[in-house]
């Protein structure tokens, strides 16, 4: 069933490069994940027989990240914002459009979010959306993402108010998604490479 979608995807993609003959088409994948004051704990190094401390908040600050990245290209786009809807959306679709080099079409791969299905969504004309299949967000690389954020740098921390969190989240956003050879290995989308091959 997944090679079957897999290839559905591949034939979709390349409709999108016939119908853009002098662009480069791009996939690209999105997502949004929620940051907070509460954090998250990982694991660290400490001598054998001890028990290390670690931060844990209960406040309940948060903000959105919302992130898009090419794993071939390396290339992101990001935005922050305290709440998430089809018009935080929209912001951020426009706000990459205007970021893509002028000779490249994204296709843009997201989940089937309300707010990435609104009606009052405005697609800009060099993004085109491909929706991934239902309970399937191991397809989205940029859920590794996600983990590597909260793993190096947004874990054991502690947070006084919203503006040291939003500066955290954009601090560790930009020392990680402007390093394009750690997202195309981080948010790297084996499954088309292998695909690919396939064929």
């Amino acid at each position: 069933m997944r090679r079957k979608l897999l290839k559905k995807a591949l034939v979709e993609i390349e409709k999108v490069q016939a119908a853009h003959p002098h662009e480069r088409v791009e996939v690209w994948f999105e997502d949004e994940a929620r940051f907070g004051q509460q954090g998250t704990l990982t694991r660290v190094w400490a001598r054998t027989g001890s028990r290390p401390t670690a931060v844990r908040q209960t406040q309940y600050d948060y903000l959105y990240v919302l992130t898009a990245a090419c794993p071939q290209s390396g290339q992101t786009a990001g935005l922050l914002s305290p709440t998430l809807n089809a018009k935080v959306v929209n912001l951020f679709l426009a706000q990459m459009s205007r970021e893509l080099p002028a000779d490249v079409h994204a296709v843009m791969v997201w989940d089937g979010a309300g707010y990435h299905t609104a009606g009052e969504l405005k697609i800009p004309s060099n993004i085109t959306i491909m929706k991934l299949p239902p309970y399937s967000p191991e397809l989205n690389p940029i859920e590794n993402l996600w983990h590597y954020l909260r793993s190096h740098h947004w874990s054991n921390r502690f947070y006084k108010d919203y503006d040291v969190l939003f500066d955290a989240a954009g601090e560790a956003w930009r020392k990680v998604c402007l390093d394009k050879s750690r997202i195309s290995t981080v948010c790297a989308a084996h499954y088309l490479k292998i695909e690919e091959r396939g064929n």
